[in-house]
């Protein structure tokens, strides 16, 4: 199998698709004027931290825009703790139904005086993926398989979301006794595309040849491995701009893009149980693979499909180390993972599940 060059300049990305190659002196500029990832991103260390506030209020009346005073403590690497202003409110469109999620996602909102040299050095809103019920504590382990999601993606490509994972006691002002879940937050899509110098861009909808075929593979064929159908790179929600679960990103505000993808709540590889299989794809359960990558992009898939080889141990490595996740939860995982590269050890398996099956 070939190899895919690794497409984190943007000057390279669009060369790529407009078949030119950019000067060596502009690729080095390139990386020099990047900024470096974020000091609260540079650990996958999970961090422990406290958030005091009205959380009943919160969970009660779900504020999606108005915000609530609270604050956020935190002990950095050398031992000094910080206690800064927060503002939060809920977030989210599924998870934030009651009847779904007692304890809804959060958006955290900071002050930047405030965080200025310090870990959170440069985060101003940031969104927290939380446990969703406090009574069930196997939630805590789904979070972390989503968690898990995430880092896997990073391990394949650079234009994805960077994650941190908190140990967050929740000091609830409403008079609640406190709490200790684990939760994670993800970076800005700003941030991502400065660090991968590019622009996060708006667009309603796009076709399948706007998309840099190597990136769209990529995240089509990173789907099928978490065994998530819910997304869309192309188009949103009735309504909605593009996409479904997933931000675009652009190094000239229009195509090529690369596209961004986001919540993995209802993949296999989580297995909430919440998670549906919309009707159209004829699935018996989220935890069957379907792969929705389209026949145009197939001569990625070798390329594609040696990237997961080449990080299949850093995978594993991660599901093996990975604070909180249960014996019982890590080994599910670790099956499900199985599953995926027996697939994509075998030429005919590879035939059957993903070139023949493309759209």
């Amino acid at each position: 199998m070939r190899l895919l060059a690794k497409n984190t300049l943007a000057g390279v990305l669009v060369a790529a698709a407009l078949s030119i190659s950019p000067p060596a002196d502009a690729r080095q500029d390139d990386l020099e004027q990047r900024p470096g990832p974020a000091p609260l991103f540079a650990s996958h260390a999970p961090l422990k931290v406290t958030i005091e506030a009205p959380l009943t209020t919160l969970m009660t009346e779900r504020p999606d825009e108005e915000y609530l005073d609270g604050s956020f403590s935190f002990i950095d690497d050398d031992d000094k703790e910080h206690k800064l202003d927060l503002k939060l409110r809920t977030r989210g469109n599924f998870r934030r139904q009651e009847k779904i999620c007692g304890f809804t996602p959060i958006r955290l909102n900071f002050k930047k005086k405030q965080v200025a040299d310090t870990l959170f050095d440069g985060q101003d809103k940031l969104k927290l993926v939380t446990h969703c019920r406090t009574s069930a504590p196997y939630f805590e382990q789904l979070l972390l398989r989503e968690y898990l999601a995430y880092r896997f993606l990073q391990t394949l490509t650079d234009v994805s979301f960077s994650v941190r994972l908190l140990q967050i006691t929740y000091v609830d002002t409403d008079g609640v006794d406190p709490v200790t879940r684990y939760g994670f937050v993800i970076e800005d899509d700003d941030a991502v595309a400065a660090r991968v110098g590019m622009e996060a861009v708006k667009v309603d909808e796009i076709m399948h040849a706007d998309l840099i075929p190597s990136q769209e593979n990529l995240i089509n064929v990173f789907q099928y491995f978490i065994g998530n159908t819910d997304f869309s790179l192309v188009k949103g929600e009735p309504g909605k701009g593009c996409c479904h679960n997933a931000e675009l990103l652009s190094a000239t505000g229009g195509p090529p893009y690369m596209p961004l993808p986001y919540d993995f709540d209802f993949s296999g590889l989580v297995n909430a149980p919440y998670a549906e299989v919309h009707p159209q794809f004829r699935l018996n359960s989220v935890r069957q693979r379907l792969y929705r990558g389209i026949c145009a992009n197939n001569d990625q898939l070798p390329g594609t499909i040696q990237k997961f080889l080449d990080n299949r141990e850093v995978m594993y490595t991660t599901v093996a180390e990975l604070d909180g996740l249960r014996p019982r939860s890590q080994g599910d995982v670790r099956k499900y993972l199985d599953s995926f590269f027996k697939i994509i050890s075998r030429q005919s398996e590879i035939d059957d599940k993903l070139v023949d099956r493309c759209n």
